[in-house]
């Protein structure tokens, strides 16, 4: 299963209004979990069984928590039980598709 989320405070005392550093405590969480994942610019995708991925958002959100007393999350779900490798296996039959490579 992937779980697409984005967690950011909602106050923040940086000057220019930046997000950055408790989005990086975030990050850090997410890539000890040792679960496969992935950051853009917007979300994190992580991949792993329901029991396993919401511990790691709850710390993740946690960790931004202690930036700002009121956190913001969005969060989707690619609920497909049994398909693992799926990361980079969706994006690579999309790029199959196109003809080109995905690197």
């Amino acid at each position: 299963m992937l779980f697409a989320f984005s967690v950011a405070p909602t106050v923040t005392d940086a000057a220019d209004g930046s997000v950055s550093e408790a989005v990086a405590a975030a990050i850090r969480v997410v890539r000890a979990s040792g679960l496969p994942n992935e950051t853009t610019s917007m979300f994190t995708t992580i991949e792993g069984e329901w029991d396993e991925v919401m511990p790691v958002i709850k710390a993740a959100c946690d960790a931004v928590a202690a930036f700002s007393p009121r956190v913001s999350l969005v969060l989707k779900a690619d609920l497909r039980p049994g398909h693992d490798g799926q990361l980079t296996a969706k994006v690579e039959r999309v790029e199959e598709r196109l003809g080109t490579d995905p690197a």
